[in-house]
């Protein structure tokens, strides 16, 4: 695979995969908050209600860097559950990158959740490689959180009938986790872009036309329309791979 930077114009240039690393790795400040999504050319993020039918190899590359790259793995428990996530369980080459970097071992997946939406066994506290940290309400029974602790999950409660998003970020970074990698869904998206906790987005545009009723990356939220900067646009000649920053 070899793909070419194309934006900004004076560092149009092929990237191995050390320039890739050093492209997407997470700056040295107190929060930075990345979020992930593939797309098709017209904006659809799913086929079947699923993202990997649209996932391109170098799709696959720059995704797995922003998990590679952070300490801690952000979802909404629909995605967590739909795409039966269970965990980061890193290769040989992972390993690696992360020991590079000074990160531990394995990201931690944190898993936001109204409650019903995440069952105490979904794979993704089950089957996950460390503790699953869950983040919900206090509107959430005691019981139910007590069945994701006897699961193997910690269990973080921010706000009260909802989840307050800006104080579960702040008891991630609080936590060490100041690098987060967001990987959907649509709904937690523009929750997080409504609470100003984005930093950056990173959407790869495939080379697929999906049309239908699919959802597009962004879904729910009530602000007004959010502009960002360019900052990088890279191809392998057929899918675009961009990072957008929020000023």
């Amino acid at each position: 695979m070899k793909l070419q930077q194309i934006w900004p114009p004076a560092s149009v240039r092929e990237l191995g995969l050390d320039d890739l690393e050093a492209l997407y790795r997470f700056p040295d400040v107190a929060k930075w908050l990345v979020v992930n999504f593939v797309s098709s050319t017209d904006g659809a993020i799913t086929v079947a209600g699923r993202s990997r039918p649209l996932s391109t190899e170098p799709d696959r590359v720059v995704f797995k860097l922003g998990s590679d790259l952070a300490d801690v793995v952000l979802l909404g428990a629909g995605t967590a559950v739909i795409e039966e996530f269970n965990g980061v369980h890193p290769d040989e080459e992972t390993a690696d990158r992360r020991r590079r970097h000074g990160l531990e071992p394995v990201p931690p997946i944190a898993v936001v959740t109204t409650g019903r939406s995440l069952p105490p066994d979904a794979p993704v506290i089950t089957g996950a490689a460390v503790p699953t940290i869950v983040i919900t309400s206090e509107r959430t029974p005691e019981n139910q959180r007590d069945a994701w602790i006897a699961a193997g999950a910690e269990v973080i409660v921010a706000g009260q009938e909802h989840v307050a998003l800006d104080l579960a970020v702040a008891a991630l970074t609080e936590r060490g986790f100041r690098r987060i990698d967001c990987e959907g869904g649509p709904h937690l998206f523009a929750a997080l872009a409504e609470a100003g906790l984005v930093d950056e987005f990173r959407l790869t545009v495939a080379p697929f036309l999906v049309a239908g009723t699919a959802d597009r990356a962004a879904v729910g939220g009530a602000f007004d329309p959010l502009k960002l900067d360019l900052d990088t646009v890279l191809t392998d000649g057929e899918s675009l791979l961009t990072r957008y920053l929020v000023p």
